[in-house]
């Protein structure tokens, strides 16, 4: 219940009483939350004061809002930590969840100078670029941009792109792909990037630029992804240098 003589805010009260109802699955992950009309009706407090419990629950990743639909329950954000190279099939299976992969376009360009250089190719070099949105369980996790070398990928289809490439490519060639170098930016969802993701245009998201490479020291791919925040986080295990 709000209690409106408690020193505590009374939008601090509805947030909490939103997140119980959360915690006891009195309201499940994807359910549509009450309307901030039923919350105001319900507890007699304003609507404005509505808006921002929910608003701050939205920004905190326990709710997230659908334009023209309505609030919903958050899913439980997937954990990946920051250390190991696996591919996002590996490690959605290793968490009990069915990955999948809904392939946009794939097409044979020319690589540009910026990645030309991170490839270790010359300028104008034919390169496989592949769009892709990953999904876990259904549900749209990652808009991916991928780029790889074509003379390591020799057979490469939209097909077989739709699996994860990772093993196609140490299981057809024998490579063993041995390391990778993550940059993580936080942005805001563009138009396109939001209608992959299926999230409101300036939703919160991570930028994620990858690349891998082999154990003979060659990049085999630039992977430019853009991944839910609502739905991901990422964790690294620190140690104190003496």
């Amino acid at each position: 219940m709000i209690q409106k003589n408690s020193p505590l805010p009374i939008y601090y009260q509805l947030e909490e009483a939103i997140k119980e109802a959360i915690q006891n699955h009195e309201l499940e992950p994807g359910e549509m939350i009450p309307s901030e009309r039923e919350y105001t009706e319900k507890y007699e407090i304003s609507r404005m004061t509505v808006r921002q419990a929910i608003s701050n629950l939205v920004n905190e990743g326990y709710l997230y809002r659908q334009r023209g639909k309505g609030t919903f329950v958050a899913h439980k954000k997937i954990e990946q930590p920051l250390q190991g190279l696996t591919s996002f099939s590996e490690d959605m299976r290793s968490r009990g969840l069915e990955p999948s992969t809904r392939v946009i376009s794939f097409t044979e360009v020319k690589a540009d100078h910026d990645l030309a250089a991170k490839l270790e190719v010359e300028a104008g070099t034919p390169i496989f670029e592949l769009k892709r949105i990953r999904l876990a369980d259904q549900q749209p996790m990652a808009y991916e941009m991928l780029y790889i070398s074509k003379d390591l990928a020799l057979g490469l289809t939209k097909e077989i792109a739709v699996t994860s490439i990772y093993s196609y490519v140490e299981k057809t060639f024998g490579l063993k792909i041995q390391h990778g170098r993550q940059v993580i930016e936080a942005s805001i969802a563009q138009k396109k990037e939001a209608e992959m993701l299926e999230i409101a245009e300036g939703a919160p998201v991570l930028l994620i630029e990858r690349i891998s490479t082999l154990d003979t020291k060659k990049p085999l791919e630039v992977v430019r992804s853009v991944y839910r925040a609502d739905r991901y986080k990422f964790t690294i295990n620190m140690e104190r240098l003496s």
